[in-house]
């Protein structure tokens, strides 16, 4: 009996989440983290690894991971 209590309210936290992120989209909010670099910074990189410069040695430079460097990649 509990357990069905605890689900069921757990599903109606998830539905309140959801309605609120929609809200905050439908006011033209952000969702998520800040991106770590400008739009100019990303085409630097793309330059610079074009050009042959090592990626991690990019990644150090702009303080973001490898990963990061190969998703805006």
């Amino acid at each position: 009996m509990m357990g069905a209590f605890a689900e069921f309210e757990r599903s109606m936290i998830r539905e309140r989440q959801r309605e609120g992120i929609a809200a905050a989209r439908n006011q033209g909010k952000r969702i998520g983290a800040k991106p770590k670099l400008t739009s100019e910074q990303v085409k630097e990189l793309v330059r610079r690894v074009a050009a042959g410069e090592q990626k991690k040695a990019l990644a150090e430079e702009f303080c973001i991971c490898r990963q990061t460097l190969y998703n805006l990649l």
